[in-house]
């Protein structure tokens, strides 16, 4: 029987939590332009020549070489859907544009708006559905090798911050595939449900952010032949946020042939999704607090389509947003849709970090609670998680601090198996009934903090601590990895670009990764120097005592 999570109110913290993440410990301060970039014939203005140039739906679009030896062609800023302003806010992804002559993609377009945080810089410019193509220099299909796999990455940020171009998948470029990288509306403007904003009455709203998810895969089937990438072997990618919606497209059926291969990193913390009518709950709460609570649906509608975007970023939901069962883009909830095996039948690699709630302690220290104590313990359980007392009585003497280094290493080991650990381990058991699935747990203990200044505690593994091995990525507290880690990140840099060339991540060069069966539960862990199978997951991370906590025994 699969294991789950805590449910009901405890659940629903915990999903919270992460989904503020993105929202809290403001850091960065860089804005992208209000204005955007300019689409149209506007947009096509001379470009610089001797760059590499590909022919798109909408038009030609020149990029440039990048690398010390010129290794990889960049198309930047590449619109692939309408500007979602104006009557369009709130309504699904229309066509882009075309324009005239060549557009330069030679520098990034603005992300969707978004107050700054750690994971992104801020912006107001909802003119943001852009995407970035990178490929093996010459790789166009008339002057390389064509039909390259294709992989499309869809950024974490609690569906509230973060942007495509945070990402340089140089290290993955050089193993032969095509990268994508991809813009989506977040928060309010991305996934806020309100009845008045539905196409028709009584009809699904919301989700607006899985379809702008949706639209860039549909532009990569179109398009990405042209750039020398394969539309027939996609893999779509993501992290956190990202990861929650790699699995939102893998049971949507919007998404149904849109990508061949899966790849979630940290993202099973929310399998169950909340119902249109909650969703709508908040929709209509936030029309009231921004005044536009109106007699009609319609006066609604055009009072928040006419809202500022600082009103809008003020008034969001403040601890994030998740997807809802709207009945078109998402019809069940992930975690029975896996069980049910009502989803795309694809391979999947799926995984969580070691340590990834001791970020969240973290995060809470840094803005939110005191730090946890030997004697605040069970109290810090009850907030962080939003159990009962008495709930976290039980989980105290289940991770007791006496079993721990300190206290926050126990919170954020309990915190990690609740949210993350457990939840995974039901994704892997549930999804490998229908396709071959491999899991891994990302466990570098000495993994660098790239986000979060020191707090005494050691943050081990945590959330997010992976993408360094994957990308050059844009963090707060730069630095190098040690000869070690490198070489643990050139062996994840290969199963997942073998993963996108072959449809499993088990490859001649690299340590074997054995697909996980329900039985043995055997995955592997990525440490440094090399990863290692292992066993016993369930066990190290007491998924029996949360299924247990779960079903009220």
């Amino acid at each position: 029987m699969p294991v789950r999570g805590p449910s009901g109110r405890g659940s629903a913290r915990i999903a919270a939590i992460i989904l503020a993440a993105g929202a809290l410990a403001a850091c960065s301060t860089a804005t992208a332009s209000n204005d955007g970039a300019a689409t149209g014939p506007a947009a096509a203005a001379p470009a610089a020549r001797g760059g590499p140039v590909a022919v798109t739906d909408t038009g030609r679009v020149r990029g440039k070489v990048t690398g010390a030896t010129g290794a990889t062609d960049e198309f930047l800023g590449i619109p692939y859907a309408a500007p979602p302003t104006g009557a369009l806010r709130w309504e699904p992804p229309q066509p882009a544009a075309h324009w005239m002559g060549t557009r330069p993609a030679t520098s990034f377009a603005p992300h969707c708006p978004q107050s700054a945080s750690p994971f992104g810089l801020a912006s107001t410019s909802e003119n943001c559905l852009f995407l970035n193509v990178f490929r093996p220099a010459n790789g166009s299909a008339k002057h390389g090798p064509a039909n390259r796999p294709v992989m499309v990455w869809i950024h974490g940020g609690a569906l509230v911050t973060g942007e495509s171009d945070g990402y340089d998948p140089a290290s993955l470029v050089r193993r032969g595939v095509v990268v994508v990288t991809i813009n989506y509306r977040l928060g309010a403007l991305g996934f806020l449900a309100d009845g008045a904003l539905a196409a028709r009455p009584g009809g699904p709203a919301g989700n607006y952010g899985l379809m702008d998810q949706q639209a860039a895969l549909r532009w990569v089937q179109r398009n990405i032949a042209r750039f020398g990438g394969d539309p027939h072997n996609v893999t779509i990618f993501g992290e956190s946020a990202g990861g929650l919606s790699v699995l939102s497209q893998l049971v949507s059926p919007g998404a149904r042939g849109l990508f061949q291969r899966a790849i979630v990193e940290s993202g099973a913390y929310a399998l169950k999704e909340q119902p249109l009518r909650k969703a709508e709950q908040a929709g209509a709460a936030f029309a009231a607090k921004t005044g536009c609570a109106r007699a009609t649906g319609a006066k609604t509608a055009a009072c928040l389509r006419d809202l500022p975007m600082a009103t809008i970023l003020a008034s969001q939901n403040a601890t994030g947003y998740q997807p809802d069962l709207d009945g078109t883009v998402l019809t069940q909830s992930i975690g029975t849709a896996l069980a049910s095996g009502n989803f795309s039948r694809v391979p999947i690699i799926n995984g969580s970090n070691h340590d990834e709630w001791r970020f969240f302690v973290a995060l809470d220290t840094l803005t939110r609670l005191p730090p946890v104590t030997a004697a605040n313990y069970v109290a810090s359980i009850s907030l962080e998680l939003g159990l009962p007392m008495t709930v976290a009585r039980k989980i105290a003497a289940e991770y007791p601090v006496s079993s721990f280094p300190s206290a926050p290493e126990a919170m954020g080991a309990a915190g990690t198996d609740a949210a993350f650990a457990c939840p995974a381990l039901a994704v892997d058991i549930d999804a490998s009934k229908f396709v071959p699935v491999h899991a891994y747990e990302f466990s570098d203990e000495n993994a660098p903090e790239r986000f979060l200044p020191p707090l005494g505690f050691p943050y081990g593994a945590a959330h997010a601590s992976e993408l360094q091995y994957l990308f050059s990525i844009a963090t707060v507290i730069p630095g190098p990895l040690t000869a070690d880690q490198q070489k643990l990140a050139a062996a994840m840099q290969a199963y997942w670009t073998g993963m996108a060339q072959l449809g499993t991540p088990d490859r001649p060069a690299v340590p074997s990764w054995p697909a996980f069966r329900a039985g043995s539960q055997q995955m592997i862990s990525l440490v440094p120097p090399q990863p290692r199978a292992t066993r016993g997951f369930a066990a190290a991370h007491h998924c029996a005592f949360w299924a247990s906590l779960a079903s009220g025994q």
